[in-house]
C-alpha cells in the first residue's frame, strides 16, 4: 500500500477528525486513525466508541488497503512539516504484528510502527428512520449559541446535549444546565413530521469549529439511538443520549412587565468588572431599577469588597431589584452578537430573560433565561 499527498492536505483532514480520540481508551486500538485507500481517496475515521467521525481526501496512488496508523505520534510528526508532498508506504515488520508506515520526504526517511487494522471496530449498522437538511452556518450559529449552556452533570445526562427539536413549522435547539435555559429557533428549517432527539456535547463541539469554516449543506440522518451527519467529505455518526428532555417551555415565565434595554458591551463589560469583587461563591452582580438607571451592586463582605456602577438604559416597568449570576450572564452576552439587549424580567424571584435587539435575520430567534440568584 502506497501513496502521495500533500502533508499540508492531510493535517487538515486530520485535525477534523483528531478531537474524538480520547488518550484514555479501554480500547487501544481506538487510539489509533483508520487509513482506508480506494481509488485515490483516502478515507481517515477516528472514533471513541460512541462517536465515529470519518474524512476523505484525494491522494496519488495505484493501491487499495487499510491500516491502523498511531493518532498521536503520526499526527505530532505530520505538523512538523511544511507544506510538501510525503509519500507513505507500508511494509512489513520484523516483529511481524501491524506493519511499519514508512514516511518519505524530499530527503529522509521515517518509519511509524502501525496497530493491526483488523482490530478496529465495524462501523456501526445504521438504519436512518428520518432526514433533515439544513445549512452548515445555521448548525454552526445554533450550537455557538446553545453549547456554552449545557450541564457537566452526569447523573443528568439529558442536559449534558442539546435538543434537536424539530416541527413542521420550526426548528428548536436547546440546552440547559437548570440554572439557564437558551432556545434558538428557526423558522427556515422545518420537517413534516414533529421528531426530536438529544446530541451529546463532544461531538458537537467539535462539529461546531468545522462548520463554521464550510459552506457545504448538511444532512442529518437519524432513528431512535443514532444520528448521522453528513456534509462534504465528512460523515460523522453518533450515538444520541437517552431520555426525555425536560419540559424547558414551563420555566419561561409568560408574563414579563419589566422590560430593560441596554447597549450589550456596555453592560458585558460592566458586569466583567463587577463581578471581580463579587462574592465568589454566588458570583452575584444585583440588578436596580428605577427610571433610566441601572444600579448595578455586586459585593463580597469577607474581604469588604463591593462594586456600584450606574448604566444608561431604557426602563419600562416597576421598581426591582434583582440579582443574578455574573458568570452565566458574561456567558450570554459574549455569545449575543447584537448591539442592544432585552431583559424581560417579571418578580426578584423569577427568571430573567435576555433576547438581543437587533443582529438576527427574519428566521432566527434567540431567548436566553437566566434563574435568580436569591440574597447576598
Amino acid at each position: 500500500m502506497k501513496f502521495i499527498v500533500a502533508s499540508g492536505e492531510l493535517q487538515k483532514a486530520l485535525n477534523v477528525v483528531s478531537g474524538v480520540i480520547s488518550s484514555s481508551q479501554s480500547r487501544p486500538i481506538l487510539e489509533n486513525f483508520l487509513f482506508e485507500l480506494e481509488n485515490e481517496i483516502l478515507k481517515i475515521t477516528a472514533s471513541d466508541g460512541e462517536t465515529t467521525l470519518i474524512t476523505s481526501l484525494a491522494v496519488k496512488s495505484d493501491d487499495q488497503g487499510k491500516i491502523a496508523v498511531p493518532a498521536k505520534i503520526f499526527q505530532d510528526l505530520i505538523k512538523t512539516f511544511g507544506d510538501q508532498p510525503l509519500t507513505f508506504s507500508v511494509k512489513d515488520s520484523e516483529s511481524g504484528e501491524g506493519g511499519l508506515l514508512e514516511i518519505l520526504d524530499e530527503k529522509d526517511n521515517y518509519e511509524v510502527a502501525l496497530d493491526n487494522a483488523e482490530d478496529y471496530p465495524e462501523l456501526p449498522e445504521f438504519d436512518a428512520s428520518q432526514k433533515v437538511t439544513l445549512a452548515s452556518g445555521v448548525l454552526a450559529d445554533a450550537l455557538s449559541n446553545t453549547l456554552f449552556a449545557t450541564s457537566n452533570d452526569s447523573l443528568r445526562p439529558v442536559m449534558t446535549g442539546v435538543l434537536f427539536q424539530f416541527t413542521e413549522k420550526e426548528t428548536n435547539f436547546v440546552s440547559t444546565d437548570s440554572h439557564r435555559l437558551v432556545v434558538y429557533k428557526r423558522t427556515d428549517v422545518t420537517n413534516k413530521e414533529a421528531v426530536e432527539f438529544i446530541m451529546p456535547k463532544k461531538p458537537l463541539s467539535i462539529f461546531k469549529n468545522i462548520l463554521s469554516n464550510s459552506n457545504d449543506e448538511v444532512t442529518i440522518e437519524f432513528n431512535e439511538n443514532m444520528a448521522k451527519f453528513t456534509f462534504g467529505e465528512n460523515i460523522w455518526i453518533c450515538r444520541l443520549i437517552d431520555g426525555k428532555y425536560p419540559n424547558y417551555s414551563a420555566v419561561i415565565p409568560k408574563e414579563n412587565p419589566n422590560v430593560l434595554t441596554v447597549n450589550r458591551n456596555l453592560l458585558l463589560s460592566s458586569i466583567r468588572r463587577a463581578s471581580i469583587l463579587s462574592n465568589k461563591s454566588t458570583n452575584q452582580v444585583r440588578f436596580k431599577l428605577s427610571g433610566n438607571v441601572l444600579h448595578l451592586h455586586a459585593e463580597d463582605t469577607e474581604y469588604a469588597n463591593k462594586a456600584d456602577m450606574n448604566i444608561p438604559c431604557d426602563y419600562k416597568g416597576e421598581d426591582i431589584n434583582i440579582g443574578f449570576s455574573s458568570k452565566f450572564l458574561t456567558e450570554m452576552l459574549s455569545v449575543l452578537g447584537s448591539e442592544d439587549i432585552t431583559m424581560k424580567m417579571s418578580q426578584p424571584n423569577r427568571p430573567g430573560i435576555v433576547e438581543p435587539v437587533d443582529g438576527l435575520d427574519e428566521n432566527e430567534h434567540i431567548l436566553m433565561l437566566s434563574m435568580p440568584v436569591i440574597g447576598m
